[in-house]
């Protein structure tokens, strides 16, 4: 593994140049609008505007079991922000999200519309809303949230440290690697040891704190995150695996991980959901055979 040269940092820092890596051309250190676009509006009562990244995946994961319950007013219209060509720093985009990360969402089912940004927020918007998948007994939902928001704020230590340094980053930084390794496997054996003992992370129920967590730490456990399964030795996180596989073959777990996806087999590509039927008709590969 090589390793960078000493650097001293500048007594004030200034932005003079990309930082490199994979996202490169859309990192900077200002907010706000890059260009005019307006955000296309659909049908249905939700409007989501997102990518499948774990993040993303969280909403139409609970999108999806929401109208499996029957809440008809969970129907949503999922359109795509591909985020490499920096579309979520258009006007529209930014006027629903000013941080302008996926996923957005956009409530328009009263008399005005509801903006929610930040995953988090959404899955507690919805499950309030339909009254579903967090509890209302004051213990089993503080415990509830209390895992919500452990995902909120361990997340980013595994993908923009982690994942970044692992994968995505220019140089290969052996201090910034064993750092953020040795914190995600923390992690997951926190997660590991809660599970242990409780069927769900929350307990004995499926809650918005599986859904969060499940697209970020059961891909870690399937060895899907970043290619580095073998080398955080994930196989030994057993209680993290026996959940991940039991929420993986949830019908709208699978559902939800296809809406605005755009890696893997084609038939796992929904780019845009619009009705439930896209399923089955839009998918990258009918798109193709139908061309």
């Amino acid at each position: 593994m090589t390793d960078t040269p000493a650097y001293t940092p500048p007594k004030v820092w200034e932005w003079k140049k990309p930082s490199g890596g994979a996202f490169a051309n859309i990192n900077r250190p200002i907010a706000g609008a890059t260009h005019e676009k307006e955000l296309p509006v659909g049908r249905h009562p939700l409007q989501l505007y997102s990518l499948a990244t774990p993040n993303g995946q969280k909403v139409t994961i609970i999108l999806e079991e929401l109208l499996a319950l029957g809440h008809k007013g969970a129907e949503y219209d999922a359109w795509l922000v591909r985020i490499h060509d920096g579309e979520q720093f258009g006007s529209g985009f930014v006027g629903v999200n000013p941080n302008s990360k996926i996923p957005a969402l956009l409530d328009r089912s009263g008399p005005n519309p509801i903006r929610v940004f930040e995953s988090g927020a959404i899955l507690t918007y919805l499950a309030e809303k339909f009254g579903a998948f967090l509890p209302t007994e004051p213990a089993a939902r503080a415990e509830c949230l209390s895992w919500l928001f452990w995902q909120m704020g361990s997340a980013p230590y595994l993908g923009g440290g982690f994942g970044h340094f692992y994968q995505y980053a220019p140089v290969k930084i052996e201090y910034a690697i064993d750092r953020f390794a040795m914190e995600v496997k923390r992690q997951m054996d926190v997660l590991d040891r809660q599970l242990a003992g409780n069927e769900y992370v929350a307990g004995k129920d499926y809650t918005i704190a599986d859904i969060a967590i499940f697209p970020w730490y059961g891909g870690m456990a399937k060895g899907l995150r970043y290619n580095a399964g073998e080398f955080l030795s994930v196989h030994e996180y057993k209680n993290v695996a026996r959940w991940a596989d039991m929420l993986s073959q949830r019908p709208a777990v699978k559902r939800g991980n296809m809406v605005n996806r755009m890696q893997g087999e084609p038939s796992s590509q929904l780019h845009e959901r619009h009705e439930a039927s896209d399923f089955e008709t839009k998918t990258q590969d009918k798109v193709a055979k139908a061309g």
